[in-house]
């Protein structure tokens, strides 16, 4: 069943929207009493923020890292309690500051050795280049969300969560492109294109509860009336943005 369904502009990533995603969808499921204890979504919602945001509301992430992911250059070994890393020769490179990237505001921190640490490497010409004087990188802020997350998803309940999420929800998507009219919404504005996902969404579920309701020993009308009567509640909780839209019986 579809619980919670939002039409976002275009011009945003997944992993943008993961936090209004989770808020809506946390506080929805505590109304109705259910409690939420694990995220499982794909690689386009991954961010070491979303990781930090997702443990904040108690849950536990499963959602595999970009490929681009790594928590240090090669060779070199990471200390937390200090807060600095070891190189291949052994020479210790302090954290110097945190800082935000121009380009899309990701937070960073930057370690950096200075210039004495270097200038005898006896491999200083393959670690540092041509031009550089000392060893100077950056990692993710949020490397120790990122090394929990990745340990989650290759637990074997990661693995567990990965099949379960193949078989569940993708399959959604596919009917909501190829059979409930989603594969392009042609609308004006951002509320016109959620009211028709909305209403996507309620044909998917009504079609999922009439599936496995029984059949009552009445008429067809009287059947799909009780099914109507069970499902007002559902109905209008999705579609509490739009009053005008509200179902009565």
């Amino acid at each position: 069943m579809i619980s919670d369904i939002k039409a976002y502009h275009a011009d945003g990533k997944d992993n943008q929207q993961l936090e209004d995603i989770v808020v809506r969808v946390q506080r929805r499921l505590r109304r109705v009493g259910l409690i939420w204890e694990n995220c499982v979504a794909d690689t386009g919602y991954s961010s070491g923020g979303n990781y930090a945001f997702l443990e904040s509301r108690n849950l536990k992430s499963f959602i595999p890292p970009h490929g681009t992911y790594k928590g240090c250059p090669d060779g070199f070994t990471y200390h937390e309690t200090e807060d600095h890393y070891v190189c291949p020769q052994g020479r210790i490179i302090p954290f110097k500051k945190v800082f935000y990237e121009t380009k899309n505001q990701t937070k960073k921190k930057e370690y950096r050795a200075s210039k004495k640490v270097c200038i005898d490497c006896p491999i200083r010409s393959a670690c540092l280049g041509k031009s550089a004087q000392e060893k100077k990188f950056t990692v993710t802020y949020y490397r120790a969300e990122y090394e929990r997350n990745i340990a989650r998803v290759n637990s074997p309940q990661g693995r567990y969560m990965k099949a379960k999420r193949q078989s569940t929800v993708e399959p959604v998507f596919g009917t909501l492109t190829q059979f409930m009219g989603l594969r392009k919404v042609n609308t004006l504005g951002i509320k016109q294109a959620n009211k028709c996902m909305h209403l996507s969404a309620i044909a998917y579920n009504l079609k999922k509860y009439l599936k496995f309701t029984q059949k009552r020993t009445k008429s067809g009308a009287a059947s799909l009336r009780f099914v109507f009567y069970r499902f007002k509640a559902v109905i209008n909780v999705i579609l509490s943005p739009y009053h005008q839209l509200q179902f009565t019986l």
